[in-house]
C-alpha cells in the first residue's frame, strides 16, 4: 500500500476523505429537514460562554501588552529626561551627588515595575489563554463526532426500516432467478442474500455503538471542563488587577518620594542661586553707601546720618552727645523744682517755667517725664516691649524704674500723642537713641 507521508497510508486517506463525504451530507439533509439533529441546549450555552470568555481572554491579553509597551516607552523617555537633566548639572551646584544618586534610582524604579506587571500581571494571563485553543478543538471534534453520531444513526435506522423490506423480497425468488436455477441452487442464493443483508445491518449497529461512544466521552468531558473554566475567569481576573493596582501604588508611592527629592533639589538650587545673587547686589549697595555716606560726610552733621538698624541689644553706637544747650534742658526737667511747688511764689514759678520754655523745651513737659525727642528715621519693633517708631514722631522720655535694666543707647519713653489721648504712662517702650533726636 502506498504511504502518503508521515504514517498517513492511502486507505486512511480514503476513509478520511469519505468520512467528510458523509459529515457534508448530513450537514445538508439536517439544514433541510430530511434528517434530525441532535441538539443540547445546555451544552450551546456553555459554547457560547467560552467563546465570549476567550473573545474577552484575548483583548485583555492584547490590552495588558500595550499597557506594558507604554510603561517601557515611559520608561525610556524618562531615562532621556533623567540623562537630559545630569548632562545640564553643572558639578559646583547644589546637589550634584544627590542628582546622580535620584536618576539611578528613578531609572531602578521603572525597571522593576516593568518586570513586575510583565511577570505577574502578563504571564498570569498568558496562561490562562493556553488552555482555550485545546478546549476550542475539542469542542469542534465534539460538534464532527456528533455528525458521525447522526450520519450512523440515521444510516442504522434506515436499515432496520428496510430490513422486513428486503427479507421480504429474499423470500420470494425472482422469476427469472427460478426459471434459471434448479431448486436446490434458489435455498443457497435466498441464504447469501440474507447473510449480507445481515452483515450490513450489524455493521450499521456496531458503527452507530462506536460513534455514540466517542461522542459522548467528549460530551461528557467538555460538559464538566466548560462551567469550571467560566467560572475560574472571576479569578483570574480578580488576581491580575489586584496584582496589576498592588504594582501600581507602589510604583507611585516610590516614585512620588523620588519626584519630592527632586522637587528639594531644585528648591535648595534656586534658593542658593537668590542668595547668591542678594549678596552680590548687598555688596554693590554697600560699596554705593559708603561711598554716598563719604560725600555727604563733607556737609551733612553727624546727627543726620542715617544709622543702621540695631540688630540686639544693646544696640548700635549711640547717637551723638547733645549740645550744652540741651544739656542745660535736661538738668532743667530733671531738677524736682521745675514742678509748681505751693510755698513758693508764683512768679517766681512763672518765670522758671518761662526759662524752662526758652531754654530748648518744644512746649510744656508732661510731669515725670524727663525730655522730649523727635523720631529721625522709622524703627521697626522687633519686641513686644519695643516702641514702633515713624520719622517725625514726639516721644516723652522716662527714666527707667530699675537704672540696671537699661541697656547701653536705648531709652524708655512713651508717644506724645499717645499720652495726650490717654493719658497713660503704661504704654511707655524701650527704642534704640540713634533713631532719635532730642530737642
Amino acid at each position: 500500500m502506498a504511504e502518503m507521508g508521515k504514517g498517513v497510508t492511502a486507505g486512511k486517506l480514503a476513509i478520511n476523505v469519505q468520512k467528510r463525504l458523509t459529515r457534508a451530507q448530513e450537514k445538508v439533509l439536517q439544514k433541510l429537514g430530511k434528517a434530525d439533529e441532535t441538539r443540547d441546549a445546555a451544552f450551546e450555552e456553555m459554547v457560547a460562554n467560552f467563546n465570549k470568555q476567550m473573545v474577552e481572554g484575548t483583548k485583555l491579553q492584547k490590552d495588558l501588552k500595550t499597557y506594558v509597551t507604554a510603561v517601557k516607552t515611559l520608561h525610556d523617555a524618562s531615562r532621556r529626561l533623567q540623562d537630559c537633566l545630569a548632562d545640564m548639572y553643572e558639578p559646583d551646584w547644589f546637589g550634584k551627588e544627590e542628582m546622580d544618586a535620584l536618576a539611578e534610582d528613578t531609572d531602578t524604579l521603572w525597571l522593576d515595575y516593568h518586570q513586575s506587571i510583565t511577570d505577574k500581571s502578563v504571564t498570569c494571563m498568558d496562561t490562562y489563554l493556553t488552555q482555550f485553543p485545546d478546549i476550542k478543538a475539542r469542542i469542534a471534534k465534539r460538534d464532527r463526532k456528533m455528525v458521525d453520531f447522526d450520519s450512523a444513526r440515521h444510516h442504522f435506522g434506515s436499515l432496520q426500516k428496510g430490513k422486513k423490506k428486503d427479507e421480504a423480497k429474499i423470500a420470494k425468488p425472482a422469476a427469472l432467478l427460478e426459471m434459471a436455477a434448479p431448486s436446490w441452487a434458489q435455498g443457497l442464493i435466498s441464504a447469501h442474500q440474507v447473510a449480507q443483508t445481515n452483515l450490513s445491518y450489524n455493521q450499521a449497529e456496531e458503527d452507530l455503538g462506536r460513534a455514540q461512544k466517542i461522542f459522548e466521552e467528549l460530551n461528557v468531558e467538555l460538559q464538566d471542563e466548560l462551567p469550571a473554566l467560566w467560572d475560574s475567569r472571576v479569578g483570574v481576573y480578580v488576581n491580575t488587577f489586584q496584582s496589576l493596582a498592588g504594582h501600581q501604588e507602589k510604583f507611585h508611592r516610590d516614585m512620588s518620594k523620588l519626584s519630592q527629592n527632586l522637587n528639594d533639589i531644585m528648591t535648595k538650587l534656586e534658593e542658593q542661586r537668590q542668595l547668591k545673587k542678594d549678596g552680590t547686589a548687598a555688596a554693590k549697595t554697600e560699596d554705593g553707601a559708603k561711598s554716598e555716606e563719604a560725600d555727604d560726610s563733607k556737609s551733612v552733621s553727624p546727627a543726620q546720618k542715617r544709622p543702621g538698624p540695631p540688630p540686639s541689644r544693646p544696640p548700635p553706637r549711640p547717637s551723638p552727645s547733645p549740645d550744652p544747650v540741651q544739656q542745660q534742658n535736661v538738668s532743667l526737667f530733671d531738677n524736682e523744682a521745675s514742678v509748681p511747688d505751693p510755698n513758693v511764689d508764683s512768679a517766681t514759678t512763672t518765670t522758671t517755667h518761662q526759662s524752662a520754655v526758652t531754654n530748648g523745651s518744644d512746649g510744656e513737659l508732661p510731669q515725670g517725664f524727663l525730655y522730649k525727642v523727635k523720631a529721625v528715621h522709622d524703627y521697626a519693633a522687633t519686641d513686644g516691649d519695643e516702641l514702633e517708631l515713624k520719622m517725625g514722631d514726639v516721644v516723652l522720655v522716662l527714666g527707667f524704674d530699675n537704672p540696671d535694666e537699661q541697656d547701653d543707647g536705648w531709652l524708655m519713653g512713651v508717644k506724645e500723642s499717645q499720652w495726650l489721648q490717654e493719658k497713660d504712662a503704661s504704654a511707655k517702650g524701650v527704642f534704640p537713641e540713634n533713631f532719635t533726636q532730642k530737642f
